[in-house]
């Protein structure tokens, strides 16, 4: 298919709208649909979280002693972004939900501290953990049993109107860097949706190639794969690529036109509005729609790079006679045989005392893992790294285990000896907070694989950690009072001090 090219020429309309059902059915039949109560389940749930930053951001402004006019008058919001903002999440899915406050409420007290304590005293949240060492910092948490991911942002106005206008100059000037990372992915989801010809069909297009990639073991920036913000971009452009499209012919176009793409000439939705100067960074540069000269930051690496690759061209030449008798878009989605394409592995196992701290130093270690990819292929060359996760509960310890396609036919075993020493310094290198757990390196033969089926089997969508690191609230700790900076004496929340830290204050 070519630019412009809609619907395929060579058959009838009805064909056309008979592949575009079956493609629906199939999506329906994968569980990619919420169902209404899902969809109210979490609309609720943002609702609440409003009423929430709004009676904290107003806390706050009284503790920062100002006129009770501008107490009245200033307001927070919450903003969904990711997959929910873009209407394509799932039954299962997470909220990524930016929470926007006014000039006078900082992260560091009155975001990470006081709307801490505002939500660990709500009956329906649970699991708050502070996500303080991340690019973008966050509070974690489950509310009504979704979990949320909650970054801030600060703008150097007064009241946040409840729908503000993220692309509009007047709100961004003089931001802290911070806050402008937060505010990126709902800046580009805004940008998206304004973008695309056709909500629905974009939606519908994004639902499927985040199934396809998971399936086929390209989806997860820390993987070295896409993320959720690059598969958005490169479905709504193959949706401004094409007129008078149908579901079928964009997910055809779709590998057409990324199979055949010349990287590292950068993907771009707004070409005419934000020219690039300089060479584009990384193999497959993606840029985003809402800002001069911005990337989405990746992770891709040459072996993932040409995974990537493979995979295009796979789903190309599988799609490409999508309007024949008897084509069928399963065999599209078919799991990854990682068992069959390798016969060596690199095994990853992680332990730890107790699945808290598991949790923890997986998150930590799967932050590292670009370095780890790379310091792999620098000894044994091309490496697949396969994002599910295996537990062996032959084993005490709680434990997760990942095993990583190496394409090699012969390999020096031993070598892999060095790649963990040099991860290992990298590991430590870092600010991780909580207990350090085992990591333990091998290579193993595809027979080794855990033998209750091949690698992704089990674990189509389910996951079983959720990367990121916290703070740690050791229960050898004593509750310390924050004193507010502008109220003094009033307390605005509580940390977690070691015993002797709090006998050393006390003396």
């Amino acid at each position: 298919m070519k630019k412009g090219g809609g619907r395929n020429k060579g058959f009838s309309p009805s064909m056309e709208d008979e592949s575009s059902i079956s493609l629906r059915q199939l999506m329906v039949n994968e569980g990619l649909i919420p169902t209404l109560e899902d969809e109210e389940k979490r609309r609720v749930v943002l609702n609440k979280l409003r009423k929430i930053v709004v009676r904290w951001v107003k806390n706050v402004a009284w503790q920062r002693r100002l006129p009770q006019n501008q107490i009245d008058a200033t307001n927070a919001t919450i903003l969904p972004y990711g997959s929910y903002g873009l209407g394509v999440y799932g039954s299962e899915s997470d909220i990524d939900a930016l929470c926007i406050g006014p000039f006078f409420a900082s992260i560091a007290e009155d975001f990470f501290i006081s709307l801490r304590d505002m939500l660990k005293s709500r009956r329906e949240v649970s699991e708050v953990h502070c996500v303080k060492d991340a690019k973008v910092p966050l509070i974690r948490f489950k509310f009504d049993g979704i979990l949320v991911d909650l970054p801030y942002a600060q703008l150097r106005v007064l009241s946040i109107p409840d729908n503000v206008d993220v692309l509009n100059p007047f709100f961004l000037r003089d931001i802290d860097e911070t806050s402008w990372k937060s505010l990126s992915g709902v800046r580009a989801n805004k940008c998206i949706l304004q973008l695309v010809p056709s909500l629905e069909l974009f939606q519908s297009l994004l639902r499927c190639v985040k199934l396809w990639a998971k399936r086929r073991g390209v989806y997860g920036n820390l993987n070295g794969f896409l993320g959720g913000v690059h598969m958005a971009i490169l479905a709504a452009f193959v949706c401004g690529y094409e007129s008078n499209a149908t579901l079928s012919s964009l997910l055809a176009n779709f590998f057409y036109i990324f199979a055949h793409w010349q990287w590292p000439t950068p993907v771009v939705l707004l070409e005419d509005t934000y020219p690039a100067t300089g060479a584009p960074p990384g193999l497959m540069p993606i840029q985003l729609p809402c800002g001069s000269h911005q990337y989405c930051n990746s992770n891709i690496t040459r072996s993932t790079f040409y995974k990537i690759m493979a995979e295009f061209l796979r789903g190309h030449n599988l799609t490409k006679d999508y309007l024949k008798p008897n084509f069928s878009w399963k065999n599209l989605f078919e799991l990854y045989p990682y068992a069959n394409s390798y016969t060596w592995f690199t095994k990853i196992h992680l332990s730890a005392a107790n699945q808290e701290d598991l949790s923890d130093w997986v998150g930590w270690v799967k932050s590292r893992f670009r370095c780890l990819l790379s310091k792999i292929e620098e000894v044994y060359g091309i490496c697949d790294p396969n994002p599910t996760e295996y537990v062996e509960t032959y084993t005490k310890q709680p434990n997760i285990v990942f095993y990583w396609g190496l394409q090699l036919r012969t390999i020096n075993v031993s070598d892999i000896e060095s790649v963990e020493t040099e991860f290992l310094k990298n590991l430590n290198s870092g600010s991780f907070q909580g207990p350090v757990g085992r990591i333990q390196l091998s290579v193993v033969k595809a027979s080794q694989l855990p033998k209750n089926g091949e690698c992704a089997s089990n674990n189509r969508s389910k996951k079983v950690t959720k990367t990121c690191w916290r703070i740690r609230e050791n229960k050898q700790c004593n509750n310390v009072p924050v004193y507010s900076h502008h109220l003094p004496g009033y307390v605005v929340g509580y940390q977690k001090m070691a015993n002797r830290e709090a006998d050393g204050m006390g003396g």
